[in-house]
């Protein structure tokens, strides 16, 4: 089988080796039980439960799942919640969860609709990436932010910090407003909406919107380089704008995108100096409008939505959802990331080492030489720097339950 080629045809025979060989159960598991935080919190957890990791490994190599969902944490184990009281089983914690999909994005894409993907129109992703995760952690303080490509169109950030997780439904539909911009549906022109003075989270997204917008939205969708995506921009813009005696003729005669651009701009900048009502921020509106993060805001709201997991694997494309390292934001290409075919064909490639390893095996319980064996697997394939990601990930929350722990212990010294 070729590297680069992935048939979803091969996915039942594929599955069972990713499972067995090249899942990471321990990091898993050490992520979704947050250090044993409190009697039953992982086993509490939808949509399948499990006591133990072992339990969820034998488990998942049983079942080979298509699919995997995490839920909330619920105040009873939900495979048993038909054996519990009505009204007691409920849905008690979870991350806050934010999915972006780039489908939500047709109106101001051209280079593709739909399911499809490209290198062009990518960037919105790394500019949603940059936008929320500022205000996530400079805006309302969190510090655990996991990002993780969906696999296939989109990206998934699971907020983990302990507050993050303990959040009501009103407090989460309130984070989720706060970082909402683009309003209405398809029948609303205008869905950005600025007032005077600009909002200082909306300015530092417009600082990161600037960075990218004019080769984004200017140069690969050219925007303002044919009539009807000319007709879309201006659609935006008020009737006193538009009717600006020089506008049309400017536009009829300048043929270079980025030159109409700079018009528009100016056109904007001369109204506000000559308006009375104060800050009017036509062009700003449209940069956001065009390139501002797009959010489900109902994944958001609700404690008990599901959201596809970390490290599935996509049965359309192949791709394993996989932690995005932010260090590495701009160079990041979803086309780059491994197919469960590429990461099964590296497996089978062999090593010299191994045969020593593998005598070393029996001297070993079952689960432990498993685990050797499991983390020397994925090592050799393409997923191991992006399991990588997850275990930094991993440990910088671990170091920050260590500190709380230690000031808690101080404290009650004190007293």
């Amino acid at each position: 089988m070729s590297t680069s080629d992935y048939d979803p045809a091969c996915l039942p025979d594929l599955l069972p080796l990713y499972y067995r060989r090249l899942f990471p159960f321990s990091q898993y598991y050490r992520w979704l039980s947050y250090g044993g935080v409190s009697k039953n919190y992982f086993q509490n957890r939808e949509y399948q439960s499990f006591t133990t990791q072992n339990e969820l490994e034998k488990e998942m190599q049983k079942m080979v799942p298509y699919k995997i969902d995490i839920g909330a944490v619920y105040s009873h184990r939900p495979s048993q919640h038909n054996a519990v009281k009505s009204g007691t089983f409920q849905a008690l914690e979870k991350e806050l969860v934010f999915d972006i999909d780039m489908t939500d994005y047709d109106d101001v894409r051209r280079c593709c609709s739909a399911a499809d993907i490209c290198s062009k129109c990518w960037t919105l992703m790394t500019i949603a990436i940059r936008i929320l995760d500022r205000a996530l952690r400079e805006d309302f303080g969190f510090h655990h932010l996991l990002w993780v490509y969906s696999g296939r169109r989109g990206v998934h950030c699971w907020v983990c910090d302990d507050a993050a997780r303990k959040l009501s439904v009103a407090a989460r539909s309130a984070v989720a407003e706060y970082l909402s911009l683009v309003k209405g549906g398809e029948e609303t022109v205008r869905k950005v909406v600025l007032s005077d003075p600009i909002h200082p989270f909306i300015n530092h997204s417009l600082s990161v919107v600037e960075r990218y917008f004019q080769q984004y939205a200017i140069v690969d969708q050219d925007i303002l380089g044919s009539k009807e995506s000319v007709d879309k921009v201006l659609a935006v813009l008020p009737e006193d704008i538009l009717s600006f005696p020089d506008l049309a003729v400017s536009f009829k005669d300048e043929k270079d995108p980025m030159k109409r651009w700079n018009l528009l701009c100016d056109l904007v900048l001369r109204k506000k100096s000559n308006s009375k009502k104060g800050g009017q921020y036509f062009d700003k509106e449209i940069m956001l409008q065009y390139c501002y993060p797009r959010l489900d805001v109902n994944v958001s709201k609700g404690v008990n939505h599901l959201l596809k997991s970390p490290f599935s694997v996509h049965p359309k494309t192949g791709r394993i959802s996989v932690p995005i390292d932010l260090k590495e934001l701009d160079t990041f290409d979803p086309f780059e990331v491994p197919t469960i075919s590429l990461i099964c064909e590296e497996l089978e490639k062999p090593r010299a080492e191994e045969a020593e390893e593998d005598d070393m095996k029996d001297k070993e319980n079952e689960q432990e030489a498993g685990e050797r064996r499991r983390i020397r697997d994925y090592k050799r394939t393409s997923l191991a720097k992006y399991v990588k990601v997850f275990d930094r990930f991993l440990e910088a929350m671990a170091r920050s339950r260590k500190g709380e722990m230690l000031k808690k212990s101080d404290l009650q010294k004190d007293f």
